[in-house]
C-alpha cells in the first residue's frame, strides 16, 4: 500500500489516478509530528510518497517561513515517523540553478539560486540523515492536460499568435503521466538522490518548434533570452529501470492521449 501526501495536487492526484494500492494521506498543512505519524500508522501503507510542497519558485522567494515548513519540515516529520518504511520524496532541478557549467546535471554536484532549490537541498539531506533508505527525486517540469496549473503543455494548445522560449536553454519537461508510472520502479530504488524525468538534447526552442510544428498550430515562435540550463543526465535512475520517454516522444504521447492528435 502507497500512501500519497499532497494527494489533490499536480502530482498527487496523477499518482492517484495511475497506481494501484494507493491511499490518499489527509492534509497536512500544520499537522504536528505526532499527528503525522499517527497518520502513518493508521495508514497500514508500506511506501510513503511525499508529492505535498510549495513549488512556486516566486511563492518560496516572498514567504521564506511557509516554503520551509512545506518543503522541508514536513519532509523530516514525514522521515522520523517512516519507521521501516519506504520514503519517496520529491525535490526538483531547481536544486541546478546555481551551477556554474552549462549541464546536463549528475546528482553529484548541485547549487541552489533561489529558496525553493536551498529548501530542496537541505530536506534532502536531512530526510536522508534520518532515512538512508529514502529516495530523493530531482523532478522536472512536469506537464499534462491540466486545467488548474499552469504548465508547459498548457501553455502550447492553448497558445495565441506568439511564444517564445530560447534556442540556448536546455531543459528538461516530463509528462506527469510517466512519473505516475513509475513509482512502483520507483520503490525498488536504492537510498539516495535520483535525477528523474525525460532526458533530451534540444534546446526549449527547438523542443517547442518541432511540438507546434506536429500538432500543426499557427503560431509564431520568438527566441527569448537565455535561461540557466536545467537539464539533467538521468542515466542513475535508469540503470534500475526507471525509463521515460524522450522529451518530445512524451509530448506527442500526452497530445494523443488527450485526442489533441490521432494516433
Amino acid at each position: 500500500m502507497i500512501l500519497v501526501t499532497g494527494a489533490t495536487g499536480f502530482v498527487g492526484n496523477k499518482i492517484m489516478e495511475v497506481c494501484k494500492d494507493v491511499v490518499a494521506a489527509p492534509s497536512l498543512r500544520n499537522a504536528s509530528e505526532e499527528q503525522i505519524k499517527r497518520i502513518i500508522d493508521e495508514s497500514g501503507a508500506d511506501t510513503i510518497v511525499n508529492t505535498a510542497a510549495i513549488s512556486d519558485v516566486g511563492e518560496c522567494q516572498k514567504n521564506e517561513e511557509l516554503s520551509y515548513i512545506a518543503n522541508v519540515q514536513l519532509p523530516v516529520f514525514l522521515a522520523k515517523a517512516s519507521e521501516g518504511r519506504k520514503l519517496i520524496c520529491f525535490s526538483s532541478d531547481q536544486v541546478y540553478c546555481g551551477l556554474e557549467d552549462n549541464g546536463p546535471y549528475t546528482e553529484e554536484k548541485a547549487a541552489a539560486a533561489n529558496i525553493y532549490g536551498e529548501h530542496k537541498l537541505e530536506m534532502e539531506q536531512r530526510v536522508l540523515d534520518i532515512c538512508p533508505d529514502a529516495v530523493m527525486l530531482r523532478a522536472e517540469w512536469m506537464y499534462d492536460h491540466y486545467l488548474k496549473k499552469s504548465n508547459y503543455y498548457m501553455d502550447i494548445v492553448n497558445a495565441r499568435e506568439t511564444l517564445a522560449f530560447s534556442t540556448r536553454q536546455y531543459r528538461g519537461i516530463t509528462y506527469v503521466k510517466e512519473v505516475a508510472e513509475n513509482i512502483k520502479n520507483v520503490e525498488k530504488l536504492p537510498g539516495g538522490i535520483y535525477n528523474f524525468g525525460s532526458e533530451t538534447t534540444k534546446s526549449m526552442y527547438e523542443i517547442t518548434r518541432q511540438f507546434i510544428d506536429e500538432l500543426g498550430l499557427n503560431i509564431r515562435l520568438e527566441d527569448a533570452p537565455a535561461e540557466h540550463n536545467l537539464w539533467m543526465d538521468c542515466s542513475k535512475a535508469k540503470r534500475y529501470g526507471v525509463i521515460f520517454s524522450d522529451v518530445s516522444e512524451a509530448l506527442m504521447k500526452c497530445a494523443r492521449d488527450n485526442d489533441i492528435i490521432g494516433e
